[in-house]
């Protein structure tokens, strides 16, 4: 069955507040990405450097199989409003199983990036449930 992780999202202070969380539980980042190093795509708007430096995805494991997440919003995607800035971040065990629990939990939600390959090689969406709730759906097709 899917794991389920919390997923932070920072008005820009994502590193700090992971620097912080790392200070208290320990362990190491096996991924920290900025905005900057994301390859240029059709459709992905110009980032200020600012914005470039800001984190797109960063991963702390806590305990066994726990695994606290977070990125920062950038002037594209607007500023977050605490209370709406933590998502829940499923990791599928296969690409059918993503999509099963993308389309059931998504049925009479919104919709916010349909599922699809990743640069990163996931497949991966975003959606808002019908309760308000905001999910992510990941299958990491690298580590089957």
């Amino acid at each position: 069955m899917a794991s389920i992780n919390p997923y932070l999202i920072f008005n820009g202070n994502c590193e700090e507040a992971f620097l912080f969380y790392q200070s208290v539980f320990g362990g190491a980042f096996p991924y920290i990405g900025k905005f900057k190093d994301m390859p240029p795509a059709e459709g992905n708007p110009v980032l200020s450097e600012a914005d470039g430096n800001k984190i797109m995805h960063v991963t702390l494991p806590i305990g066994d199989g726990f695994v606290l997440m977070g990125s920062d919003s950038n002037s594209a995607s607007g500023e977050v409003a605490f209370g709406q800035n933590v998502s829940l971040s499923i990791n599928a065990k296969s690409k059918e199983e993503a999509d099963k629990l993308f389309n059931g939990l998504s049925a009479g939600g919104t919709v916010t990036m349909p599922m699809n390959q990743t640069f990163w090689g996931a497949y991966f969406g975003m959606f808002v449930d019908k309760f308000g709730i905001n999910w992510m759906v990941n299958f990491d097709e690298n580590e089957k």
